[in-house]
């Protein structure tokens, strides 16, 4: 083990790729002069000048004469104030009628019914732009308009009965992006193309159709496209009142429909202080790994760890950060062929876990892990191994009043809907029958991002326990880091609308706390409610036929834990080449929510030690045994949490704690200062097969001392 250079191992900087961050500039020209602004906020111009753009003819064969004319901002109409209960309300009644309809003739005529729909396509019929439209396609669009998000049809969105502009805020805005969008139509010899679409415009049309025929058919438990807007629109409004006095538990109450909820914090079974116990029950993980299948959630973007190519620029997903000499994905495939190792060593068996993977098409996730898991031969575990399923993208949506974020005609931004999506889409795709026909029983799941989930014992006593006890569901859980971006694990109590009383272990996420009245430092002395909760790390053990019931529900519960986080920014590069940062998000679900449906009833209410007859467990480990993430990128003077950085300075640091055991005497780690200013004393990386078990790995003592250290 060589000692390293004095500077901080950064795998995300590593040669192979870089993270860039180009500034982009855009020129509006206009005769002599130009306009230049880094967004298209009407807050830049501040001169009381509107533009009204004259409405071109379609039907003109010769080219118009452009118009611009000068009012002065106050005889412009103010923006009317967006309506949400009347927004929601429409949409519910549509949502409502649509799904009465039995065929897709029926639906075309309900929405037809709808105002926006009528007043859209009061000119339009199967000819769009000269792109000829199936029913389907024709269905598609109609609920786009129906949804208040005509502006994503681009010019033709912009264009309503009364030929005015309706879009956006700002009658700034509008009318600088409809002069650029006009200049930019006019062909070399000062004509216009009319209304023909472009060929980059036909094939981003054709995108846009596969990515809302996908929202539809996978979004239908909740009502397709409209159904999503409205859920949308549901969270958005729910958020406008998290500043307002509100008793905590009646909000918790409605969000979960029931009559009364408590939060507790839940009891656990802590594998630190019970040795003993977490032996056994790792040792019931081992014997139950012919019944266990993996899942991998990879289909999240990873924007936060800003992973890029270096040749081609392309934006990479985590799967593919270099970390100790491999990539997050081999990682993961190498502690799974660790616990087969220790099965063949005791038992003389061979045994091959069937790994699902689900991935998405955002920053091409699916073709790089499916290049990846090609380029080593499925690691030597055969095709038939593997079941990759990807998940569809959903539109983010702006936190003002849910309109769909476009960066140009026909192309929204789209997100992953989250991971939650994973239990419906697992059914949709067949996955569970899959595992059914590789004789799983259960499955532990676990995040890319996640370096030491593996570590020690904490992942088979998760399994093991799951197994043995025939639970549905199980959280691997540790303390939690006061002020971190995790959520907790809880126990809710609620008193259902029938009377009766309902217990389960649960997750609330970080961007959920305010609703339930969960304070978000540290300790005040009101007091917080964090600091009595485990974190939730996203590792649990499920139970698949349990699961399966979940996801083929065909009912809202087969999306868990949906949530619209709009407290991260959106950021996107428009048409103009003029980059924009806005707050918004995108309706996501929670795998780890599932546990909701797991809760069990009773008919009085119960006291102390009701966790150990429930269908849902925790175990407790070290946090360093648990999670460590490198799921951001480390900036300068900020705090390790959550970079690869920190996640190898926990490495380093289990691998003390083990050799020390080992009566091997090795540098102790310093303080997070120290490594930061000059680096890891050593690099240890043990191979995950000495054990996985540390139990295992001491006994390999002989082994383990034939190790050079140089430090």
């Amino acid at each position: 083990m060589a000692r390293t250079s004095s500077t901080p191992v950064l795998h995300h900087n590593n040669p192979l790729f870089t993270l860039n961050s180009k500034p982009s500039h855009s020129l509006f020209f206009f005769k002599s002069s130009f306009l230049y602004s880094n967004s298209l906020s009407s807050s830049n111009f501040s001169p009381p000048i509107q533009l009204h753009l004259l409405k071109q003819s379609r039907n003109s064969l010769c080219a118009p004469i452009a118009r611009v004319s000068t009012a002065p901002v106050e005889y412009a109409p103010p923006a009317p104030e967006f309506d949400f209960d009347k927004e929601i309300a429409r949409l519910r009644a549509l949502r409502e009628a649509l799904a009465s309809c039995g065929t897709l003739v029926e639906k075309l005529r309900t929405i037809d019914s709808d105002s926006r729909v009528k007043s859209f396509f009061k000119s339009w019929r199967n000819d769009f732009g000269g792109v000829s439209l199936s029913d389907c396609d024709l269905y598609l669009l109609k609920c786009v308009v129906a949804a208040g998000q005509e502006h994503v049809l681009g010019e033709f969105g912009a264009e309503l009965a009364n030929g005015e502009i309706e879009i956006g805020r700002s009658y700034i805005k509008n009318a600088l992006y409809a002069l650029a969008e006009m200049i930019e139509s006019w062909d070399v010899d000062g004509g216009s193309r009319g209304h023909g679409l472009k060929d980059e415009e036909k094939a981003a049309l054709k995108s846009l159709l596969k990515m809302l025929g996908e929202l539809e058919q996978f979004y239908d438990c909740i009502g397709g496209i409209i159904g999503y807007q409205a859920t949308v629109l549901e969270l958005l409004a729910q958020s406008t009142h998290e500043g307002q006095t509100i008793n905590w538990s009646e909000q918790a109450g409605m969000l979960l429909k029931c009559q009364f909820v408590e939060i507790h914090s839940p009891s656990v079974l802590d594998l630190s202080e019970d040795i003993e116990y977490a032996s056994q029950a790792a040792l019931w993980g081992i014997e139950g790994l012919p019944v266990l299948g993996e899942i991998y959630p990879l289909g999240g973007s990873a924007d936060r760890l800003g992973l890029v190519d270096p040749e081609t620029g392309e934006c990479l997903p985590a799967a593919m950060l270099p970390y100790c000499g491999r990539t997050l994905l081999e990682g993961l495939i190498r502690d799974l062929q660790a616990r087969e190792f220790l099965y063949f060593k005791l038992y003389g068996e061979q045994c091959i876990t069937p790994v699902a993977i689900m991935t998405s098409s955002a920053k091409n996730n699916h073709g790089h892990i499916t290049y990846l898991c090609e380029r080593f031969g499925w690691f030597g575990r055969g095709r038939s191994s593997f079941q990759i399923f990807e998940q569809p993208l959903v539109p983010a949506v702006t936190a003002e009043d849910g309109q769909w974020v476009v960066t140009r005609p026909f192309e929204p931004v789209c997100k992953p809907g989250g991971h939650g999506v994973i239990w419906k889409l697992a059914h949709d795709k067949g996955v569970f029958k899959w595992f059914q026909s590789h004789g799983r029983k259960g499955a532990t799941v676990r995040q890319i991002s996640n370096v030491v989930a593996a570590t020690d014992l904490t992942l088979l006593a998760l399994a093991g326990i799951g197994l043995r006890q025939g639970k549905k569901l199980g959280f691997a859980s540790c303390k939690r880091n006061s002020g971190a971006t995790e959520g907790i694990n809880v126990l809710l109590e609620k008193k259902n609308l029938d009377g009766n009383w309902a217990y389960g272990l649960s997750c609330i996420e970080y961007t959920e706390f305010d609703k339930f009245g969960i304070t978000a430092g540290p300790l005040s002395p009101s007091g917080s409610l964090q600091a009595d909760f485990p974190a939730n790390t996203n590792i649990l053990y499920v139970d698949l036929p349990s699961a399966e019931l979940i996801g083929s529900s065909k009912s809202e519960s087969s999306l868990p834990g949906m949530v619209l986080n709009v407290k991260k920014p959106i950021t996107y590069m428009d048409q103009f080449g003029m980059k924009h940062c806005v707050s918004g998000g995108r309706l996501e679900c929670t795998m780890q929510n599932i546990a909701d449906n797991f809760a069990n009833t009773y008919s009085s209410r119960c006291h102390k030690g009701v966790e150990d007859g429930l269908d849902t467990f925790i175990v407790y480990n070290e946090r360093r045994k648990v999670t460590s993430s490198a799921k951001k990128r480390r900036r300068h003077g900020k705090s390790l949490h959550q970079t690869p950085d920190g996640s190898l300075l926990d490495i380093m640091r289990n691998a003390y704690d083990i050799l020390s055991h080992c009566e091997i005497t090795i540098p102790k780690v310093q303080g997070n200062e120290e490594y930061v200013n000059s680096g890891p004393p050593y690099l240890i990386l043990l191979h995950p097969a000495l054990g996985p078990l540390w139990e295992v790995t001491r006994q390999k003592n002989n082994v383990v001392t034939v190790i050079h250290l140089d430090y």
